[in-house]
C-alpha cells in the first residue's frame, strides 16, 4: 500500500512536494491505514478521533497536504482564489476569481476547469479533483495533470480515498 500511496501523492502533488517528503507520508499514512490503534498510540500528537467521516491513513494524507495542493472552500469562488494563489503571480490566469462571485456551480466549475486545462499544456493541462471527504469546508479538491488522471484514479480507488474530476462529478449528480 505504501507504494500506492507514494504515487498517488505525487501525482496529486505535481511537484509541489519533495520526494522525501511523499515518502514520509506515504509511510506514515500506510502505517495508520495498517494498525490505527498502534500509529496513535506511538503519535499521541495526532489529532484524530473515531468521529471523523475517513479512515487515519486518509486522514493522514489529506491532513499532511499543503495548501499549494490541497484547496478548499465553500464556494467556487473561494476554491479557485486558493488555486490562482498556489501557483504565484508568474503565472496569468484570464479567469479571475471575482468572477465566479454570483455563478452556478456548474458553471463555475466549467470555467474552472476550461482554465486549468489551458495551463501547463505539455502534461495535457490540469483537472481539478475532488478528493476525499470535505470536512470543514463544502469543497475539496487537488489538481493533477490530465496525463496522470486515469492513474490517480486507480491509484485512490487502490486505496480507498475518494477521487473525482470536479466537473463530471457534478455534472453527474445534477443529471446535466
Amino acid at each position: 500500500m505504501k507504494d500506492q500511496l507514494q504515487e498517488l501523492i505525487r501525482n496529486i502533488s505535481s511537484g509541489c512536494l519533495s520526494e522525501e517528503e511523499i515518502a514520509r507520508t506515504a509511510d506514515e499514512a500506510a502505517q495508520a491505514y495498517a494498525d490505527p490503534q498502534a500509529f496513535l498510540a506511538a503519535n499521541p500528537d495526532i489529532n484524530y478521533d473515531d468521529s471523523f467521516p475517513i479512515p487515519l491513513g486518509e486522514w493522514m494524507v489529506v491532513g499532511s497536504l499543503p495548501e499549494t495542493v490541497l484547496f478548499q472552500g465553500d464556494t467556487h469562488e473561494a476554491l479557485f482564489e486558493q488555486i490562482v494563489a498556489s501557483f504565484g503571480p508568474e503565472v496569468s490566469f484570464v479567469l479571475k476569481p471575482k468572477q465566479l462571485h454570483k455563478v452556478e456551480p456548474l458553471k463555475a466549475l466549467n470555467r474552472i476547469q476550461v482554465q486549468l486545462g489551458s495551463l501547463y499544456p505539455e502534461k495535457g493541462g490540469y483537472v481539478l479533483l475532488d478528493f476525499s471527504a470535505p470536512l470543514d469546508d463544502e469543497l475539496q479538491a487537488v489538481l493533477v495533470y490530465t496525463c496522470d488522471l486515469e492513474s490517480t484514479l486507480q491509484l485512490a480507488a487502490a486505496v480507498g480515498i475518494h477521487a473525482a474530476p470536479s466537473y463530471e462529478a457534478l455534472r453527474a449528480e445534477l443529471g446535466a
